[in-house]
């Protein structure tokens, strides 16, 4: 396992643990509006606002919560409007970040964002600077108990999944984004359950990180901008080796 999929791994038990927090469930909130705004109230019809929906219930945000948010989507509710942004930059040792947020006043959190990076050892870059080193990828989190692996594997592969691979506690498939639901309705269909299923940006060439402080640095400044309000998710291309990443957690 890189050292990348084992904080990712870290990061998602972290979110587990803090799944009761109001900022979590502000951010989940925020993106569940943008995407019923951009496709519509119809989950059926919306594959986005349908993936957003579950990461909300995997997170355990009340129904009643995710259905005013699809109504302020949709303008049948007051609500703030909220623009998706996206900033590329650097962390220290050439580590290629993509900060993707919701905002409702792209000067503030430009600024901040900006502010960020800068005083963490960090850089802003050009649109296109960094994201070619990134692809979409459908990604889903199974508990170990889920099952045995070549049982998993035929099920996520005859639904469209890519791959299933091993990351300490938990199995992660990979699939094409459009296969995301598919794939998790089939998983679950076969009684193996999922813990949670996300879009997220996978990197295609990684950037070795064999330094503590360094490792330090980097990491810190993920935390930071993840910590901010408007920032939706963080993606990087560090491979750290896994004895620096627990001495990180540690």
């Amino acid at each position: 396992m890189s050292g990348h999929s084992k904080w990712a791994t870290i990061k998602h038990k972290k979110g587990a643990q803090d799944k009761a927090r109001g900022k979590l469930f502000a951010k989940l909130i925020r993106q569940v509006e943008v995407a019923a705004r951009e496709g519509g109230g119809d989950v059926s019809a919306n594959a986005s606002l349908r993936t957003m929906v579950q990461k909300a219930r995997d997170a355990s945000v009340p129904m009643d919560t995710i259905d005013r948010a699809v109504k302020r989507g949709t303008g049948e509710l007051e609500g703030v409007r909220y623009e998706p942004i996206t900033y590329e930059g650097y962390a220290p040792g050439g580590v290629a970040l993509i900060v993707e947020c919701l905002s409702d006043n792209r000067n503030r959190t430009g600024s901040e964002v900006r502010s960020t990076f800068s005083r963490n050892g960090g850089s802003m870059a050009e649109p296109g600077a960094v994201s070619w080193q990134f692809v979409r990828k459908g990604v889903l989190a199974l508990p170990k108990s889920a099952g045995v692996e070549d049982d998993i594997m035929l099920v996520a592969l005859e639904a469209g999944a890519d791959d299933l691979s091993d990351e300490g506690e938990l199995w992660q498939v990979t699939c094409p984004p459009n296969e995301l639901s598919a794939v998790r309705k089939a998983l679950e269909d076969a009684g193996i359950p999922v813990a949670d299923s996300d879009l997220t940006l996978s990197p295609t060439t990684v950037v070795p990180i064999e330094e503590e402080g360094e490792a330090r640095r980097i990491l810190r400044l993920i935390d930071l901008l993840e910590e901010h309000d408007d920032v939706q998710a963080v993606y990087a291309n560090f491979d750290i080796p896994d004895s620096i990443i627990e001495l990180v957690e540690a």
